[in-house]
């Protein structure tokens, strides 16, 4: 696991390049939080007081989202970065019952941060930080710490199953980017030169959906399914 003091999230300038270009960076981002908050309707809209738990919450853009659609949840995010975290409490200025935790992955799994049972845990473009093991253990532990019938849902990239799906998907990623700079005029680095950096740093850790989703099936998850994707853009997820 790469520690995070290491790692490019521990920087200012990255995290400040990185929420000034998400919308060009991750493929429909709008698209994935809309159909966050429609699985939130669907299987948790009707309960009360959720409390939901926001892992890698970043600028937290996901909980917001939630939040607009029910101001009843209790919410806590965790971030190894506290430059996000700040930005987080500044989007979630006047909500109420929002709890913040400055957590790496590393210290989530080794000093047992999540200890209060959720209904909804999600996490968003964070969990390919871990390799496969990693994956697997920390799945294991988000299972443990939902209520039962609770559910988990990741927004992530993942590694394509073979090369030739690889050179696809980072052309999709690729026209993805191009298009939306020349939608809002503006120009930058080459879109190629964005899939090399993500493809160089050692911490991103990508693996197959397939084995992801194997992997939450046998930590105990039911109903686990891929929930959509868009090349290495994927939302998997299921239910305690």
């Amino acid at each position: 696991m790469t520690e995070f003091n290491k790692s490019n999230w521990a920087k200012t300038d990255f995290t400040q390049q990185y929420r000034d270009n998400a919308d060009i960076y991750i493929v429909e981002r709008r698209r994935l939080l809309e159909i966050l908050k429609s699985f939130y309707r669907h299987f948790l809209g009707k309960r009360e007081q959720n409390h939901i738990v926001d892992i890698g919450c970043g600028d937290g853009i996901v909980t917001h989202g939630l939040l607009e659609i029910d101001d009843s949840i209790f919410a806590t995010l965790i971030d190894g970065s506290e430059d996000m975290l700040n930005k987080a409490k500044e989007r979630l200025k006047g909500f109420q019952n929002i709890y913040y935790i400055k957590a790496s992955f590393q210290e989530i799994l080794e000093k047992g941060i999540l200890q209060q049972k959720s209904d909804f845990i999600v996490s968003s473009l964070a969990i390919h930080h871990l390799n496969m093991d990693e994956k697997r253990e920390f799945f294991r532990l988000i299972h443990s710490n939902l209520y039962e019938g609770g559910y988990f849902m990741n927004i992530d990239v993942i590694l394509p199953p073979t090369e030739s799906l690889d050179r696809w998907y980072m052309k999709l990623w690729e026209e993805w980017m191009d298009e939306r700079k020349a939608s809002i005029g503006i120009e930058g680095k080459p879109s190629s030169d964005i899939i090399q950096r993500y493809k160089d740093m050692e911490e991103n850790k990508p693996d197959t959906l397939n084995n992801q989703i194997n992997a939450l099936k046998e930590v105990g998850f039911k109903e686990v399914d891929c929930f959509y994707k868009y090349g290495i853009f994927t939302i998997f997820g299921g239910k305690k």
